[in-house]
């Protein structure tokens, strides 16, 4: 599974993309793992309007993710 970060994430976290072996079967398993090898990364995640997107469409909620899946998480968007 490829997980991406942008932006103000990826400052947190020092990376902006990692492969995770095996993959998490679902996204609220990625969060806890996540939360677990990342504490710093966790509270960013967890920030008002920060999105997922899994094999580019951003989802709601918890989904299923499958082992080639690319997970990236956006953080808020602005613009005019």
């Amino acid at each position: 599974m490829r997980l991406l970060l942008f932006g103000r994430l990826a400052d947190v976290a020092g990376w902006r993309e990692r492969t995770l072996e095996p993959a998490p079967a679902s996204l609220s398993a990625l969060r806890a793992r996540i939360t677990a090898d990342f504490p710093d990364l966790a509270e960013a995640l967890d920030a008002k309007g920060v999105q997922a997107a899994v094999d580019k469409v951003v989802v709601r909620g918890d989904v299923a993710l499958a082992a080639g899946a690319e997970v990236a998480f956006l953080p808020p968007m602005s613009g005019g």
